[in-house]
């Protein structure tokens, strides 16, 4: 299996800001130290290439990133200060990603240690993402004619809206979003399939939608791959979670969107999303929790995928 970090994912920031930039570098601290990973399977991802994002991105925006003329107004959006840095900061998460389902495509698993940046629309970033990187991946692979049909499973609180909004009109990519009803995004984009749960909903009836809906997306979507958003933020202690998930109820989610991924017998891509903790080491125990739940689901298991998948294909 293959882990994706660079420390590029760790942007400065002011010291009143809120995003918990950390969690980053702490989640690669706890995979390097676990006895179960060795230095090699953790690899330096590439930035994603202008002709990649474009797939997803138009061009005037991609532009305006790049050279620093993006509004206030796109900016405060976005919730980030620009800077170089943040521009290859995103490019590189969104790289992660692309590294990510190469990994999964050869060997059935790939992990970005950062990623599900879903706020991302055609034409604007919000929520602290700039790029939507699991649409950039899906594209790329689908362009070169490694996938046909991908399966997005977006286990964040907030909706993935700018992931549906983008793949609204697009068969080939379905968009699988549980989420807090009353959360960020205010105004809500439509998804192939949307969960909206109610705000302290707990671990048991959360579960029960989860694993119908997953039942459901994977019916319906008949995928090659599944890409799967593993949000920290529906934690209960978390500042915008409200859906009162314990970390052994976020443990047991892991469990059913990856069990019914193997029983499928599709690749699997892991983006971490959100989290926003009060202590910044519970978001990363939920993390990491996601990371050794994959290692003991694919990265023991010896399987054949049923589907085709490239052998030699070498890192985008």
């Amino acid at each position: 299996m293959s882990i994706f970090y660079t420390d590029i994912f760790v942007l400065p920031l002011p010291e009143t800001h809120k995003f918990p930039m950390s969690k980053y570098s702490l989640l690669r601290e706890r995979v390097g130290q676990d006895h179960r990973f060795t230095e090699s399977d953790l690899k330096v991802p590439p930035a994603a290439s202008d002709e990649q994002i474009l797939r997803v991105h138009s061009e005037n925006y991609l532009e305006r990133v790049k050279s620093g003329e993006l509004t206030y107004k796109e900016i405060r959006r976005i919730g980030f200060p620009w800077s170089p840095q943040m521009v290859e900061r995103s490019r590189r998460s969104t790289g992660a990603t692309i590294a990510a389902v190469n990994s999964a495509l050869v060997c059935g698993l790939g992990i970005n240690l950062a990623g599900g940046t879903h706020h991302a629309f055609r034409d604007h970033g919000e929520g602290y993402c700039v790029f939507n990187d699991s649409l950039v991946a899906a594209r790329h692979f689908q362009e070169t004619g490694h996938l046909n049909r991908v399966l997005i499973v977006d286990a964040d609180v907030h909706q993935g809206n700018g992931t549906a909004s983008i793949a609204a009109h697009d068969d080939s990519i379905f968009t699988f979003s549980i989420h807090g009803e009353k959360n960020f995004p205010y105004y809500k984009e439509q998804s192939d399939l949307d969960i909206a749960l109610p705000d302290d909903i707990g671990d048991q009836a959360y579960l029960s939608a989860l694993k119908n809906g997953m039942e459901d997306a994977l019916e319906r979507s008949n995928p090659d791959l599944m890409m799967y958003l593993a949000g920290a933020d529906p934690y209960e202690e978390d500042r915008f979670g409200r859906l009162k998930l314990t970390k052994g109820g976020l443990a047991e989610r892991d469990r059913i969107v990856m069990e019914q991924c193997r029983f499928a017998g599709l690749p699997l891509t892991i983006a971490m999303a959100g989290g926003y903790a009060p202590n910044v080491h519970d978001t990363v125990d939920i993390h990491f929790a996601t990371v050794i739940r994959a290692w003991e689901l694919f990265g023991l298991a010896k399987r054949t995928l049923p589907r085709p998948r490239p052998q030699s294909f070498k890192s985008p």
